[in-house]
């Protein structure tokens, strides 16, 4: 047996008895090591430094720290503020308010499950309120999350662009419209599932022009944000790395010079959150260096590429393939740890069949954070749950509807790849494969 095929099931065994996945996918990572002696340990402590120290993954913490603060500074509250204005008349509004709220939040959080978790904290007492099932409830604004992993500026997509050599300004810009058609389908089944609980609206007819106005008025700081992410990157004023720095610094001016909410007091609490969630990323991505070194030394991506080639050589059918291959890893694994060990496996195979690393990379992104809902790791799942006060078991039972809503954009992505394309190359021209 190989060294990797030990590291790999204990792996799944440590995962198995609730090992956190950064423990597990380090000590995993380290026993290939000690199986394979001709390897000097020293690369161990050289991988896990590595793996941290890339100049685009320094994006991650900054655009963490950014949304932190937008959160905090009342942007976020002023998001809520439009989308209630433009949901009032759709049944289960509230539900609705989270859909267009995650769609507005990707460009301030870039975290699916951060998004996930501050919904169900802001929108989640309202429901209640309102009589709204608490599994319903949990599932919306769990699922409705997933608009993030594609709104720039994705952590995901940086995480895939980084390590599969991928240009990350095309794929912020590919994600825009897989985004938006994401936030229709969600908002359709929040509305057909709202209707059939008798979820009624707030208010018999759409907002009029004039409240919407004054509403995109009041958040149009936040809205502006990710557009000059796109346009700054696409005319070579920043990389992704610097934009995150940007991102910072633009949520400070906005909170301090425009909303008047920044104080010592906000900072603290923001420098606090921010570290926490930086710690655990980092985290993972340095032990999964590690695991990955065991990747390539036992020629897993060679040896799996020419596996799944051998099933099929119509890239249709093996972005299928591929796509069922991930949503059963995000059942069992975080999404960073996915990109970080996947890009390298699955990126070469889809490319030799003529997939656009761009478009693989949205499918890619959407299916792995799918796994947040998923049990049995499904962070977002349990988080939403236990906020909201209900079982993981109820959320999951009344998320179907929403998890149909995104296998549906899922399967337009496979078959119409323009959908993800079309405006990268609008921006940045037509590239060669």
């Amino acid at each position: 047996m190989s060294g990797m095929a030990i590291a790999v099931i204990i792996f799944a065994i440590l995962l198995l008895l609730g090992m956190p996945v950064a423990f597990a996918i380090g000590i995993s990572g380290f026993s290939f090591f000690v199986v394979t002696p001709d390897i000097p340990y020293t690369i161990v402590v050289q991988k896990a430094l590595a793996t941290t120290q890339s100049f685009t993954m320094l994006a991650i913490p900054l655009f963490i720290f950014a949304g932190n603060l937008m959160n905090n500074t009342g942007i976020t509250k002023r998001l809520i503020s439009l989308a209630d204005v433009c949901t009032g008349h759709m049944y289960g509004n509230i539900g609705q308010i989270s859909c267009v709220l995650s769609t507005l939040m990707g460009g301030v959080s870039g975290s699916a499950n951060a998004d996930a978790a501050m919904e169900s904290r802001v929108l989640g007492p309202e429901m209640i309120n309102r009589g709204y099932d608490r599994g319903w409830s949990a599932a919306v604004n769990a699922w409705s999350s997933m608009i993030v992993c594609t709104i720039p500026p994705s952590m995901g997509l940086i995480i895939y662009g980084s390590i599969g050599e991928v240009s990350i300004g095309r794929l912020f810009a590919a994600g825009m419209v897989p985004g938006l058609i994401m936030m229709v389908f969600m908002m359709y089944a929040t509305g057909r599932s709202a209707k059939k609980r008798n979820y009624y609206p707030d208010r018999s007819k759409p907002a009029s022009f004039k409240e919407v106005g004054v509403a995109i008025k009041d958040s149009i700081w936040a809205l502006m944000f990710p557009v000059l992410l796109i346009v700054f990157i696409r005319f070579g004023i920043m990389t992704p790395s610097e934009s995150g720095a940007f991102a910072a610094v633009y949520a400070v001016f906005v909170g301090t010079v425009i909303y008047k909410e920044m104080n010592l007091k906000v900072l603290y609490q923001t420098l606090s959150d921010s570290t926490k969630d930086i710690a655990i990323v980092t985290l993972i991505l340095a032990l999964s260096g590690i695991f990955g070194y065991g990747i390539v030394y036992d020629r897993v991506p060679q040896a799996m590429a020419s596996s799944l080639l051998n099933i099929t050589s119509n890239p249709n059918v093996m972005l299928v393939i591929v796509v069922f291959i991930l949503l059963f890893m995000g059942m069992f694994m975080e999404t960073t740890v996915i990109a970080l060990l996947m890009t390298p496996i699955l990126l070469p195979v889809v490319q030799s069949l003529g997939v656009n690393p761009v478009h693989f990379g949205i499918i890619m992104m959407t299916c792995t954070t799918s796994g947040i809902n998923t049990p049995p790791v499904g962070t977002a799942l349990y988080t939403t749950s236990s906020i909201l006060g209900c079982t993981p078991e109820e959320t999951a039972k009344a998320a179907l509807p929403f998890f149909g809503a995104v296998m549906c954009v899922v399967a337009l992505l496979v078959f119409f790849p323009q959908i993800s394309l079309w405006l990268p190359n609008l921006i940045f021209g037509v590239a060669s494969i």
